[in-house]
């Protein structure tokens, strides 16, 4: 077995992607491929741990030929066909990986992949390891993976939606590093926060694509190993809600598959860490994408699921949240009565009161939140006078700070009126959202405005809808 100091060689070339196994994949979203994947090692008795991560890396190229296990599975997958087929590279031009021959059985020094780690580096022994990724017994890398975290951090605060780049540094995070420390915990932590806070502040269109980076270096510090438990712990934990966020940003601006991996990974990061906080906001995430993808019954389900999750939590307002959630479900399903007793909960846990045990995440959810879910509720159900009340009330409680969600519960209160049969005021709401449509980049508000803009076209001639269908036909089309 090769020490912990083995310096060989790094690979000559940069990883290229490999686009056939990406065309194999097909429509399915990374999550929905790696459980085929899983499907199929059950039938021939593989155990592999695949999840959207290790699909990424094989399509990214990180991944260069599978191990013995992967191989078995996707010849399996997809038969008569080989692995260079599949876009692999042949086993033996692998840092000298020597073939093995049909029917050669597994060594000891082949264990299952039962863990991500497994994965992610691709081994087949700690010796491959070693093979394939330089390591050095120094703090260099742990560096260049806290930089990562502090730059990516730092410029994206700086520059609000300018570029990143990030290039360096997240290409070298992707290598392990020494060890994880406080340090890198701390620098996670503070990324998750920033991300949050732009988003707050400009919508997510203009966020996804950058935050990906300090995602992957979360994951690399992970693979990397974490010195003690309790950091450990904060890393886990940290990157379950880094991969939130990066899925909301995704869920925000329509990429709906993207989101769902995205939120799929932190549940299953939470699972392994026995996280039952970050277990409910990846639940409570699900619940409001599958509610916006048109699964209602899913949405109540994950709602459910969350709430089970938070309760010993100890959380009045988290419980609030996740009964809002599942009153999204219930409204999607056309069950007011559901619906009403799922509102009634969430309003008398929200009278409870804040508490020490609420999580951090949760700063964006107060009076006006709570009224603007309840106002979407009314809407699905079609009540639009009742809806356009709680819009109106969440706008006017709204923290100016949080500039998305005024914009948003503007956006909603414009359509509730609109399809009540109130175009001028429609209007009026509609042409606040415009104002600040120049701070805001978010596909969600852009989309909401535009079906209010075609229930306002018959109405064309009341007072202030002309101008407002001006602005909005002038409006540049998102991306």
């Amino acid at each position: 077995m090769a020490s912990s100091t083995a310096t060989s060689a790094q690979p000559e070339r940069p990883p290229r992607p490999n686009l056939a196994f990406r065309r194999l994949r097909g429509k399915r979203s990374p999550a929905e491929f790696a459980a085929a994947v899983r499907r199929a090692a059950r039938e021939i008795g593989e155990r592999v741990s695949c999840d959207a991560r290790y699909v990424g890396r094989v399509e990214a190229g990180e991944i260069r030929c599978p191990n013995y296990a992967y191989e078995r599975v996707f010849l399996h997958m997809f038969p008569g066909r080989t692995l260079t087929d599949l876009g692999f590279a042949p086993r033996s031009s692998v840092r000298g990986r020597q073939a093995r021959t049909p029917g050669e059985s597994r060594g000891a020094g082949e264990p299952y992949e039962t863990h991500d780690t497994q994965d992610v580096l691709d081994t087949q022994d700690v010796r491959d390891a070693q093979d394939l990724y330089e390591t050095h017994d120094n703090n260099e890398e742990s560096d260049v993976l806290r930089r990562a975290f502090m730059t990516s951090g730092a410029t994206v605060a700086a520059a609000s939606l300018g570029p990143l780049g990030l290039a360096v540094d997240a290409a070298a995070a992707g290598r392990p590093a020494r060890r994880a420390g406080t340090g890198e915990a701390g620098a996670l932590e503070e990324a998750v926060r920033r991300i949050r806070l732009l988003d707050d502040r400009h919508g997510a269109d203009g966020l996804y694509r950058r935050a990906a980076a300090p995602l992957r270096t979360a994951y690399a510090l992970l693979d990397a190993g974490v010195s003690r438990q309790a950091t450990a712990d904060r890393i886990y934990t940290g990157a379950g809600e880094l991969a939130i966020s990066v899925g909301w940003l995704a869920h925000d601006s329509g990429r709906f598959d993207d989101a769902r991996s995205h939120y799929a990974e932190a549940l299953a990061t939470a699972r392994m860490n026995g996280d039952a906080g970050l277990e409910a906001h990846a639940f409570c995430n699900m619940a409001f994408l599958a509610r916006d993808a048109g699964r209602p019954r899913e949405a109540v389900r994950a709602a459910q699921a969350a709430q089970r999750a938070a309760r010993p939590l100890g959380s009045a307002r988290l419980m609030s949240l996740l009964a809002l959630r599942e009153a999204g479900g219930w409204a999607g399903l056309a069950d007011r009565v559901g619906c009403e007793q799922a509102l009634v909960r969430a309003q008398t846990f929200f009278e409870r009161g804040p508490s020490d045990t609420d999580p951090e995440w949760m700063s964006f959810y107060g009076e006006a939140e709570l009224e603007g879910l309840e106002a979407q509720c009314w809407s699905t159900l079609g009540d639009w006078p009742r809806a356009a009340r709680h819009a109106r009330r969440a706008a006017d409680l709204q923290d100016p700070h949080f500039t998305r969600n005024l914009a948003l519960y503007s956006a909603e209160l414009a359509d509730d009126l609109a399809r009540g049969g109130r175009p001028d005021e429609a209007a009026g709401a509609g042409m606040r959202v415009l104002d600040l449509l120049g701070e805001v980049q978010s596909s969600r508000i852009h989309t909401m405005l535009a079906g209010t803009a075609r229930v306002l076209l018959p109405h064309r001639r009341a007072s202030g809808v002309s101008t407002f269908l001006d602005r909005h036909a002038a409006l540049p089309r998102p991306a």
